[in-house]
Parts: C-alpha cells; structure tokens; sequence
C-alpha cells in the first residue's frame, strides 16, 4: 500500500477563456497527515480540489486516490473522498438529521443510524437532529457542512477555506475537530489563506501562487530553513545614522534613530550577536533593551510569493 493516498501528476486546467488555473501540478499527499494548501485568492486552491473531487475537468495530468484514477475509477475514487464547501447550498427547510443521512445515500452507503449518529454527536450537533437547518446558526451550519462530508466515512478529507468568516472561538473548534478526525485516520486537506490556520494545523504545506505550486515542505522544516531571526535594540540616545564603523553588519536603523535592528540566521551555529555587542561597545553606543523576535510563517509567504513573481 503507498503511503500516499493521493498523487497528483502534472495537474493542468485551462477554462475555454483562455485562463490557465493550474500549471503542472504534482503532489502527492501522505496518509494521515494535515496538509495546508496555502495561497493568496485566485492562485488556483478551489480548482485543484474540484478537479480531484471530479466537479471540474482537467486539461492534463492524472490523479489517483489511494489507487484509483479520479476518471477510470471515478466512483471508488470520490466514495473516499469528503469536501466541505465554503458555502451550505441544502434545503432550508431540511432537518439537520435528514440531509446527513441523504448525503450518505448519495454515495451508495447503506443506511447506518449508528454512524450518522456519531458523526451529529462529534460534532455537538445531536441536540439539533430534528431542527431544520434554517434554525441553525452559523457556527452550527458549518459544522453541518462536515458532517454530511463524514457521512459517507471518507479517508480523504477536503476542508475549502473551513474558517473563513469564522469567528475565534468557532475556528479553535474547527481546529480541535480536525485534529480529532486526523486521529481517527482521516487525511485532511485544508486550503486557506489565514496564516495562522496553517501554522497551527498542519504538518506540511503547500504554498500555490497563479496556478503553480511553489513549494511544499514539512511545516517544522519551511519554519527552520526560511526562519530568519531578528534582535531589536533600544538605544540609550537616537541615532542620525549608522555609524560607519557598523556598516558592514546586517543592521537596520529605526523608530526615528532609538531602535537597531541586526537580522540573523536562527539556525546558524554562529548568531555573531557577541560581535555585534563588543563592535557596538567600542563605537561608543548604549543600549537599554533588547528583544528578539523570529519570522511567522506570514513574513515567509509573503516573501515567497514576492520572489516567485518578480
């Protein structure tokens, strides 16, 4: 058995306008990991996910789920696979019961009260079973759009911007269900734009940006490679400028000459923090504080986004 449940092989789409979604796309997602596709809107995440749950074409390429063509296969391959939309396009007047199991019956499952009913009780939505979804909140509404996504007891798990709109406290929720699902074996794949969501959740991440992928790497990992580490310096008196003496050191001068700031490698042996404090000392320049702080995954995005579009 591969240890991907997913492979994707030179993924492309071009729409009749002329529009290329998707250039080349390879990826291959592992079992049981939580996989963030991260990327600005428009850099082709919702694409990638239709095609694989067979709701758009592709141009080119190939996609399997653990095993089976998306198009050879198409009916084992999306019966593994669950997606929860951005938005609830069920029937208001529907109870919350009622369209879980029908989800269900859509994928060919035979009826199972038990499963459905775990499902709605994970999900702190056995209370609501008989209400119709219009009564729902819209936190409640969300967690709907994931149970009908389980109904089906799928090994792949689509989460389309799950947070998005979502107040605090409902997106640590989010978070702590799809953890809890991860331990169950359900893969997940999540696409977002919140930073944050991709820091805290995921165990790799995919960086898209105008339809390619532009890096994929263990999230432990993009953090220490591209992690650069930064130590602040508030000065005794303000500077005009650097002095010349410093010139040559990766400083910055800031907050109207009262703050310096010296960029370093955090994963390097040699920070030369000791250096700087010796070379600053004999240029005559105190200091009364200072504080470091290391680059978010935000700061690394951002500049790889830049470099990729320069």
């Amino acid at each position: 058995m591969s240890d991907a449940i997913l492979s994707i092989t030179g993924l492309s789409k071009t729409y009749a306008s002329g529009f290329s979604a998707l250039q080349q796309v390879d990826l291959q997602i592992r079992r049981g990991e939580i996989f963030a596709l991260l990327g600005p809107n428009g850099a082709g995440k919702t694409t990638l996910i239709s095609i694989v749950c067979g709701i758009v074409n592709a141009s080119a390429g190939q996609v399997t789920v653990d095993g089976h063509d998306i198009r050879a296969d198409y009916r084992a391959a999306r019966s593994l696979i669950g997606l929860v939309p951005q938005e609830l396009t069920t029937d208001a007047f529907e109870t919350v019961w009622n369209t879980t199991s029908f989800s269900r019956g859509l994928f060919g499952k035979p009826a199972d009260p038990a499963h459905i009913e775990r499902v709605l009780r994970d999900l702190s939505l056995w209370d609501k079973k008989d209400s119709q979804i219009r009564a729902l909140s819209g936190g409640m509404k969300r967690r709907l759009l994931i149970a009908k996504a389980l109904s089906h007891e799928p090994r792949l798990l689509f989460l389309d911007e799950p947070t998005a709109g979502v107040d605090v406290t409902l997106r640590q929720e989010m978070w702590a269900l799809v953890r809890k699902l991860r331990d169950t074996g359900v893969t997940v794949i999540l696409t977002t734009h919140y930073i944050e969501e991709a820091e805290e959740m995921a165990d790799r991440i995919g960086v898209i940006s105008k339809g390619r992928i532009i890096l994929v790497e263990d999230k432990t990992e993009l953090m220490r490679k591209l992690g650069t580490k930064q130590l602040t310096l508030q000065l005794a008196q303000p500077l005009q400028a650097l002095p010349a003496a410093l010139s040559d050191l990766p400083l910055a001068l800031g907050a109207g000459g009262n703050e310096l700031t010296y960029t370093y490698d955090a994963n390097s042996e040699h920070s030369g923090i000791a250096d700087l404090l010796q070379r600053l000392d004999a240029a005559g320049l105190a200091f009364k504080d200072l504080k470091t702080s290391q680059s978010s995954l935000e700061d690394i995005f951002v500049s790889l986004v830049r470099e990729k579009e320069a």
